[in-house]
């Protein structure tokens, strides 16, 4: 009989393990992972941003787990030797109907507790020479790290107090009582007090094995990058963004320095065909059966289908990609990048066509369900389970 069982062995289902026996040391703690290794997924797929909190709205989970999980991140990374730099990020106008936006963001920055510069276009142009607006905003807080190392350095916290990491181990069966959850795997059955579903891209199918009506379903989008060739790194000092979209939910293709030294570009982000599809080739029947069967996708794709075609144009065109990246670096040619591996993002979708933007919590009988966990969730990730162990108790 375990104390807790956690599904996923993300860098979420990793944080909350630790938040767990940081408060119960005696805890007895199972984590059940499909793959082979931890942070196969989503953590080990991301661009390595150490967020600071600019872009949510003040006072929301997202915010609020952003800004304290950027020190907290930091902090982690120092107590136990993981390479980081906090490199800072510039978001950059453009074009003149962008400026309101930069000024809103501006103000919201400073709603979250961030300190911010505001750069005109020669003050842009000292910090990054490359690069063409007509005004920034210099973040100086953000970083990078490599994520997938932090959730490996979480699974040695884990097992080194006495938690247990099966891999291996698909669910495919859960029966919930009001105290007690048993789970089926591939590996075998396991008993415990309480289930916690950190499942990630597959959140909303362990929820509804446990029984639960969640009125949301995931919707994978591929995050497709380039990375600039090594001799043309120096394009970019600093995280570049473009102002976002407000009528468009992702960020626009940026330039994301690399703690291993690459730049990458991107990324475009299309609907995938396969919740783990990291190739344009893969397809999974079931993944794409309940995407173009589900009316909350076609909902908002027709909510975004201007925007939405664009970013599939560019998918199979790198001319149309890199003049996007131009609209920021003007220097960068078709010949400066070459592919980069892409990630998969786990976009809740509501059955009314709403993206749930922030995070989402489920309480079940004898489980607590993270329905969503979206970006910032990495970055955030030691504070998602800090909240994790606040509402258990």
């Amino acid at each position: 009989m375990y104390d807790y069982i956690i599904i996923g062995g993300g860098i979420v289902g990793l944080s909350t393990s630790k938040a767990i026996l940081d408060r119960q040391p005696k805890a007895k703690i199972l984590i059940l992972e499909k793959e082979d290794e931890v942070a196969a997924h989503q953590t080990g797929h991301n661009s390595g941003v150490i967020h600071s909190g600019i872009y949510y709205k003040p006072g929301s989970l997202k915010a609020n787990f952003a800004t304290a999980g950027n020190q907290s991140m930091k902090d982690f990374c120092r107590a136990h030797g993981i390479h980081f730099e906090t490199c800072g990020k510039v978001i950059v106008a453009t074009e003149q109907e962008e400026l309101p936006v930069m000024e809103r963001l501006y103000e919201r920055g400073h709603q979250n507790g961030l300190a911010l510069e505001k750069l005109d276009s020669e003050e842009l142009k000292e910090i990054e020479p490359h690069v063409r607006g007509l005004a920034a905003l210099r973040v100086p807080s953000a970083g990078i790290v490599d994520f997938k190392r932090v959730a490996k350095t979480l699974a040695v916290y884990v097992e080194e107090r006495g938690g247990q990491v099966e891999l291996d181990a698909e669910v495919t069966g859960i029966t919930e009582k009001t105290d007690h959850v048993h789970v089926e795997t591939s590996k075998g059955s396991f008993t415990g007090r309480f289930m916690i579903n950190c499942a990630g891209l597959h959140s909303d199918r362990v929820a509804r094995l446990a029984g639960y009506h969640t009125d949301m379903k995931i919707v994978p989008f591929r995050g497709e990058y380039y990375q600039l060739r090594a001799d043309r790194r120096s394009l970019v000092n600093h995280l570049v963004y473009p102002v976002p979209n407000p009528d468009f939910p992702f960020l626009g293709v940026h330039f994301t320095r690399m703690v291993n030294g690459g730049v990458e570009a991107g990324p475009n982000a299309v609907p995938g065909l396969k919740r783990e599809g990291y190739q344009k080739t893969e397809i999974s029947l079931r993944d794409t059966a309940e995407v173009l069967t589900y009316e909350g996708f076609w909902r908002i794709a027709r909510q975004y289908a201007g925007t939405g075609m664009d970013e599939m144009v560019r998918s199979f065109s790198k001319r149309k990609f890199v003049k996007g990246l131009q609209k920021l670096i003007p220097d960068v040619q078709a010949e400066d990048i070459v592919p980069a591996p892409a990630g998969v993002r786990a976009q809740a979708l509501s059955d009314d066509g709403q993206l749930i933007d922030d995070f989402m919590f489920i309480k079940g009988k004898s489980s607590l369900h993270v329905c969503n966990a979206p970006s910032p969730a990495a970055t955030a990730s030691l504070e998602i389970g800090k909240e994790i162990v606040r509402q258990l108790s």
